[in-house]
């Protein structure tokens, strides 16, 4: 079998990357490990929406164009620009994103999702999840103003049907085992197709299969003790094959190795994702509650700040505490504001009218402890400052050891929910170094000529934390980068 490109993968940022050879003139070919039921990586998994630089409204209805007037009317879509980008990723990642990768991800972020649209990806805003309704009127927040129409299974059709139309070939349980280089670069896979093993040759190959999540063992290797025991977010595919082939011949290990993309999980989920319930077990509403281990005590900041940059390094936090687990507690005066994935009918939820019934329904809770914790919490709280779900509203707590910085509330009017939550891991921080064009490097920081990579198996870009909604932003970005870069490779 021959081409002129070779996509390993078949999620976001390998399917942009597909497209993106195809426009440069290349023949491509796609493997998906996966069988094609469960095909689209960790993309089919998210909720969908996408992070992207974007100057007002008119920038909007551009990508949504079925945007009414009245809904324009009533919603504030704000601004994004590329210096608001650019200091959320310095602060969410402690200024150590690599500068040069940020800012193709930055300054590539408005056109790669022009571009995506082009391709034939529906966008709609964001609302219920990134703008909540003040004085009768919408106002967006955070960044994440637009999200795929579908979710992550919406966009992964979409590309699909991009690449069917583009006349693409995708092989599915089709997974790549080796390299085939030399000293002049890289010619191509090895991969098993339907347990066959068969050589592929290439001009270029782009590794796009994702990090090393679905891993236990190397996530306990890298992440460190008890990661083991995290339930998988989404694809039980990604185990780092891409990484793992691209070190045997000398590439460059790069980035933050020893951190992960990790929110709060529904307790009793599958060890793995479900397709029939995707994004559904994230329980990312927890700014508006307060959380208790199984000791019956706080250990976080709920409020800390808005939850696109907290939720991806609070469930690490939660993997910590006794029984890897922790509860979520809500009262009635914001259960509207709760999202949709705490209505499914999966969930881990108990209900009462009285505090005191509520803490004997906590499974592994010391109720005693539960009960004075939370009567410390509510005579803390300052009901003095208004509280505005929109903005950082300084509605807070006062004089406890754990505080709570904005959206503090008495936990105080019946009904009352809790909502039991673990650790689920989305993606790993490390994985290999590539140049602003794609390019692999190896460990004298020379390009290994026809390697390239795009998404979660790409190190650099994110540290310690991740800003929501950018891991679309960066697969497309570099998934398109990549593939033209490949295919202008595979050209010459």
């Amino acid at each position: 079998m021959e081409c002129d490109v070779v996509i390993v993968g078949a999620g976001n940022a390998a399917l942009c990357a597909a497209l993106s050879a195809h426009e440069s003139g290349a023949r491509v070919v796609v493997l998906e490990c996966a069988p094609e039921a469960e095909r689209g990586g960790n993309t089919r998994f998210t909720g969908g929406a996408i992070r992207f630089v974007y100057s007002g409204v008119d920038d909007i209805r551009k990508l949504v164009p079925d945007l009414s007037d009245e809904q324009v009317a009533n919603t504030d879509f704000g601004t994004y620009t590329e210096e608001q980008f650019f200091d959320t990723m310095a602060e969410v990642t402690q200024c150590r994103t690599n500068p040069d990768l940020c800012e193709v991800l930055v300054k590539s972020s408005n056109e790669t999702v022009h571009w995506m649209h082009k391709q034939g990806v529906k966008f709609q805003a964001n609302y219920g999840r990134q703008a909540f309704k003040v004085d009768g009127r919408f106002k967006f927040f955070g960044g994440s103003t637009l999200t795929v129409w579908g979710g992550g299974p919406g966009l992964i059709e979409a590309l699909n049907e991009a690449v069917r139309r583009a006349g693409i070939k995708v092989l599915y349980r089709a997974a790549a085992k080796q390299l085939i280089h030399d000293d002049t670069g890289v010619h191509g896979v090895v991969a098993k197709i339907e347990g066959k093993t068969v050589a592929i040759k290439a001009k270029s190959v782009v590794l796009a299969c994702g990090g090393f999540e679905a891993n236990a063992e190397w996530r306990t290797r890298y992440l460190g003790f008890g990661w083991d025991l995290a339930k998988v977010r989404g694809t039980r595919y990604n185990t780092g094959d891409g990484i793992r082939m691209a070190l045997d011949i000398g590439a460059q290990p790069y980035g933050n190795w020893s951190c992960a993309h990790a929110c709060e999980w529904d307790l009793n989920a599958p060890e793995f994702g479900d397709l029939a319930v995707g994004d559904g077990f994230s329980k990312h509403s927890y700014p508006f509650s307060v959380m208790l281990n199984s000791n019956g005590v706080r250990f976080l900041d709920e409020g800390a700040d808005i939850r696109n940059f907290t939720y991806a390094k609070y469930g690490r936090v939660i993997l910590e505490q006794p029984g890897q687990s922790a509860w979520q507690l809500y009262d009635s005066q914001v259960l509207h504001l709760l999202r949709d994935s705490y209505r499914i009918k999966q969930v881990t939820k108990v209900t009462a009218n009285t505090l005191e019934e509520l803490v004997t329904k906590l499974d592994g809770v010391n109720p005693e402890q539960a009960l004075k914790t939370i009567k410390q919490y509510n005579a803390a709280v300052r009901e003095d400052v208004p509280f505005n779900p929109n903005v950082k509203d300084g509605r807070g707590t006062a004089g406890l050891a754990i505080p709570k910085s904005n959206w503090a509330h008495t936990i105080s009017k019946p009904p009352f929910e809790a909502y039991g939550v673990t650790c689920g891991i989305t993606f790993t921080f490390g994985g290999l170094k590539i140049t602003t064009r794609g390019q692999v490097v190896d460990t004298e920081e020379r390009a290994i000529p026809g390697l390239y990579a795009a998404g979660e198996l790409v190190g650099g870009v994110f540290y310690f934390n991740y800003p929501g909604s950018s891991g679309l932003t960066n697969g497309a970005v570099f998934g398109r980068v990549a593939g033209k870069s490949a295919g202008e490779h595979a050209r010459r």
